[in-house]
């Protein structure tokens, strides 16, 4: 069985396996039991029983019942050997995953890092986000089991990627904080009809640049603040500036991939998705995505 208490009490340890150094663990320690207490107090169980009858709960506190919910996100391992890790029965902790994971991302609403899902209006942005300097727009994959129904499969098929997958676009700001995350759709969406569905850059100021690679070429022709690579023209090159500008967009979009590494720590989001739940990768997503702006918040 896996030493709760070894764990908690090296920083390094608690890091490999729960994606959060000390210090980050006891700061969403209180939101998360707030979330918990508030949840079960919702529910109202009609109790048959005195309080203490039955068998001893392994999970048998606050702190250890979101050491679970944060080992699950970052190991991402099947119930059964969370069962053997955790002295569970399979069924147990399946049920403890799907009742801590709204719980946990309830606590991340709470301490005010979960992304925004839709941008409503320049002036919403400049609310939410008083101090961003510059924006990045990307997508992000994570690949999923094939799925058995033909039109899924030919929707779900990333030609970038060569696999199944699912997809997100997000918005990254200057400091690795991711912003804004849609909701997930199919993988072979591609990267520049995503943004015109979801209308990232239109809500975004003049003022802020906003970054991107290829994939939304276009993009620059629509809004004057768009920032993307020069394209080597068919059959010529680029001239030796337009590397170096390339060179130098590129070095200042890396903090995109550095934030999307960030939240793919999580092997729940970077592993083959296994979970057959309609839309609950997107809520995978969207906590992972909670836990990297808390990690630089609170880490």
């Amino acid at each position: 069985m896996l030493n709760l208490e070894r764990a908690l009490n090296q920083d390094r340890l608690l890091r490999a396996l729960t994606g959060l150094n000390r210090k980050a663990f006891d700061a969403l320690l209180p939101s998360f039991e707030q979330a918990y207490e508030a949840s079960r107090a919702a529910a109202k169980p009609v109790r048959k029983r005195a309080r203490g009858g039955g068998r001893k709960a392994r999970l048998n506190n606050t702190e250890a019942k979101l050491f679970y919910i944060l080992f699950y996100f970052k190991c991402y391992p099947t119930f059964d050997l969370a069962g053997i890790l955790f002295d569970l029965d399979r069924s147990q902790t399946h049920e403890w995953m799907h009742e801590l994971q709204p719980i946990l991302e309830t606590a991340l609403g709470h301490e005010l890092v979960l992304p925004e899902r839709k941008l409503r209006s320049i002036d919403a942005f400049m609310e939410m986000f008083p101090g961003v300097e510059r924006v990045m727009i990307d997508g992000t994959e994570r690949p999923i089991q094939r799925p058995q129904d033909a039109e899924q499969q030919t929707q779900n098929y990333s030609g970038k990627k060569r696999r199944h997958t699912r997809k997100h676009l997000a918005a990254v700001d200057q400091t690795k904080r991711v912003l804004v995350l849609s909701k997930a759709r199919e993988g072979k969406l591609h990267d520049k009809r995503f943004e015109a569905e979801e209308e990232i850059a239109f809500h975004i100021p003049d003022e802020i640049p906003i970054e991107v690679d290829l994939g939304f070429h276009g993009l620059q022709s629509e809004y004057t603040n768009i920032r993307i690579p020069h394209k080597k023209p068919r059959g010529g090159e680029l001239s030796d500036e337009q590397k170096q500008e390339n060179r130098t967009l590129s070095q200042s979009r890396v903090v995109c991939e550095n934030a999307f590494s960030g939240i793919k720590r999580y092997r729940a989001i970077s592993a083959i998705y296994r979970n057959h739940i309609q839309d609950f990768d997107d809520h995978l997503m969207l906590t992972a995505a909670g836990l990297w702006n808390f990690y630089l918040k609170a880490a």
